[in-house]
């Protein structure tokens, strides 16, 4: 029982909670970022590359006989899907970039500086009282 009592104050901690919602939405956002790569980015790269599609290539280790399937290295399959997480990493760093501008000229606008200490203001009050001496 003390196993499972600890496990369920574990799971309960606020930061599992978050790191598991955030899986979830993960997840769920992956799907959109697949979209957005498989048809909105890939179709016009394609294009300017002549149309290959790269998960179509591959390397035949024996050819297929009768009902046997090809053995195959799909390294077509590899290299497209590398090229998706390039994408998909660069988008995300240019996001993260302009996130990081913003943050930057937030951080720059003037505020009003702190109040002074009670320290600061006795501080300022003994040199102000030596200097006249």
């Amino acid at each position: 029982m003390k196993v499972i009592n600890e496990f369920k104050t574990f799971a309960m901690k606020g930061n599992v909670i978050d790191m598991a919602v955030g899986i979830i939405i993960g997840a769920a956002f992956g799907k959109i970022v697949s979209s957005v790569v498989n048809d909105i980015i890939m179709p016009p790269i394609g294009f300017l590359i002549g149309g290959v599609n790269f998960t179509d290539l591959k390397f035949v280790i024996k050819e297929a006989t009768g009902t046997t399937p090809a053995v195959t290295i799909n390294y077509g399959n590899f290299l497209q899907v590398t090229f998706d997480f390039l994408i998909v990493a660069f988008a995300i760093f240019m996001v993260i970039k302009a996130i990081n501008s913003l943050k930057r000229k937030e951080e720059a606008t003037p505020s009003t500086p702190p109040e002074p200490s009670k320290e600061e203001i006795l501080l300022t009050e003994i040199r102000d009282l030596l200097k006249k001496q």
